[in-house]
């Protein structure tokens, strides 16, 4: 067992399990787009007192032993910075279980050797750039569902007029916050008056582009919607009792696990 990270300075308070699953509980699935803690994925958490403040170790499970190595140490990663992060923690310990690249991996984050420092010639991408290839799907499927909900709320709006749906015409709610959030992570626009289907850059959509774009982002929504439907199935096969671990959200983090299927809706312009 390697300690991963030290942090010198004294311990402020007392830090317990919840504080723990509070921090983690911001770590995302970059696939399907919700908290770790939500999914089921935090396997145990041990709190141990010391000098200078608490050493914690944390267990990581995922649904198969092939789940992908890249989105994996990605989470490994995210939860021990997270954790790290915490007052009152001095040391931090993250280890994935039960994977095929868990040694790999684990022997990577104790020696902080980043990611392409892990994998070395198999990391094509720095871990920057699949955390943003995963931020832009997230947006375009919390730019979907916002949309669709209001297409259905509002059986006067034709598909092809969401193109000029500002901020300001979403109602307020949870898939509301969630994609000012996915646009903020961005660096899109947050005012009011900002379209709402836009790519990632922000640009809008020519008015006879709107319904394709608005199915491609139907069909990256509906992945990751089922995507996480599977894996936790997966996880509750593989695991006796982890479905008891899922859906425990804490408090502030995103609610991305209650995302509902939205039927697919089809609007003919007159």
């Amino acid at each position: 067992m390697t300690v991963i990270q030290t942090r010198p300075a004294p311990q402020t308070g007392t830090v317990g399990t919840e504080d723990i699953r509070r921090v983690l509980g911001t770590v995302q699935d970059p696939e399907l787009d919700e908290p770790i803690t939500d999914l089921g994925f935090v396997r145990s958490i041990d709190i141990s007192p010391s000098v200078r403040g608490a050493a914690v170790h944390v267990h990581l499970r995922l649904p198969t032993s092939f789940c992908s190595p890249n989105f994996a140490y990605l989470m490994a990663s995210d939860s021990k910075d997270a954790v790290a992060a915490l007052a009152g923690v001095e040391t931090v310990i993250v280890e994935l279980d039960d994977h095929h690249d868990s040694g790999l991996i684990n022997a990577g984050l104790a020696a902080d050797a980043g990611y392409r420092g892990t994998f070395g010639h198999e990391a094509e991408d720095s871990l920057d750039e699949l955390r943003w290839t995963f931020r832009r799907k997230a947006h375009t499927a919390a730019m979907e569902r916002c949309l669709t909900e209001l297409l259905r709320a509002d059986r006067d709006l034709a598909e092809a007029d969401v193109g000029q749906v500002t901020l300001a015409d979403l109602p307020p709610g949870r898939t509301t916050t969630a994609l000012l959030r996915r646009r903020e992570a961005l660096g899109l626009p947050l005012d009011p008056a900002a379209l709402v289907l836009v790519d990632h850059r922000g640009t809008s959509y020519p008015t006879k582009d709107v319904p394709m774009a608005l199915r491609r982002a139907r069909s990256t929504r509906i992945s990751i919607d089922g995507n996480a439907h599977f894996c936790r199935g997966l996880l509750r096969t593989r695991y006796a009792g982890a479905e008891a671990d899922q859906n425990a959200r804490p408090e502030g983090a995103e609610p991305g696990d209650q995302h509902t299927l939205l039927p697919i809706i089809v609007k003919e312009n007159a």
